[in-house]
């Protein structure tokens, strides 16, 4: 995975290229929802009564290869606000997820729920780019950020009034994050290196981390036994993406996490 990391960087660097290239912050701020308030996303993951669902819109993944075969996001999406997830995830690399930056912005088009963009975002075009589309909130990974970079990503995306959900899969990373800044911290349960998930991962980071800050759990999680070793952890919310996207009834599924979710 470290890897696969190191050729999705290499890639992200010619995208932003081409969008330095196609766009100019003008032509961002001319579409329909740069200048149109976001959805809180922060809020939707502060609930008292249940751990929050943040479901994601993924057709695939370089290690799972197509993940659902009948993919419709416009269709998922609804599916997912119909049965009232807090938020949703819309992974937007095409290359190794088979995303695209238009299923973000068709979404966005009727969203009940704030919306956030996955991607590699190595640079401030990106998080235009996630404005200009419909975006409440943007993903960005430490282990792919400088510490400056972090930083400088964050406060482009709070001057346009979206939230981060700021990533990590191990404690080695802790050090380059100001807590007073980023207030969402995603925890990756799946090791970069032998793609083993361990919710174990969450409890350990979230254990090292003293500010007040949301938890947002991520892979792995499925299961009732999942949510009850995470209601005595810090977690707040959890982000699924595969589980929800290999069920045969998506809507049915939805249900279920629901209920693993009250305290």
């Amino acid at each position: 995975m470290i890897d696969i990391l190191s050729q999705i960087i290499e890639v992200k660097i010619e995208e932003v290229k081409k969008l330095k290239r196609d766009f100019t912050i003008s032509r961002f701020s001319d579409s329909e929802y740069y200048s149109n308030e976001c959805l809180n996303f922060e809020k939707a993951l502060r609930k008292k009564e249940a751990i929050s669902i943040i479901a994601e819109v993924k057709k695939a993944s370089p290690s799972k290869g197509i993940i659902r075969k009948d993919f419709n996001p416009l269709i998922i999406a609804d599916i997912y606000m119909e049965n009232n997830v807090d938020a949703i995830s819309v992974l937007t690399d095409e290359q190794f997820f088979q995303g695209n930056i238009l299923y973000l912005n068709e979404i966005a088009k009727y969203k009940s729920v704030p919306l956030l963009r996955k991607d590699f975002i190595i640079n401030e075009y990106q998080v235009f780019e996630a404005k200009a589309n419909g975006a409440d909130a943007i993903l960005l990974i430490t282990e792919i950020l400088s510490e400056s970079q972090i930083e400088e990503l964050s406060k482009a995306a709070f001057e346009l009034g979206m939230k981060v959900l700021l990533e990590l899969h191990n404690e080695n990373q802790l050090p380059k994050i100001d807590f007073s800044l980023n207030k969402i911290i995603g925890i990756n349960n799946r090791d970069l290196k032998n793609f083993v998930t361990d919710l174990n991962t969450t409890l350990k980071i979230s254990e090292q981390i003293s500010a007040n800050v949301i938890f947002v759990s991520e892979s792995g999680i499925s299961e009732q036994r999942n949510f009850d070793f995470l209601k005595d952890t810090k977690t707040n919310a959890v982000l699924i993406g595969e589980h929800f996207m290999k069920a045969e009834s998506i809507a049915d599924s939805v249900k279920k996490i629901q209920e693993y979710c009250y305290y």
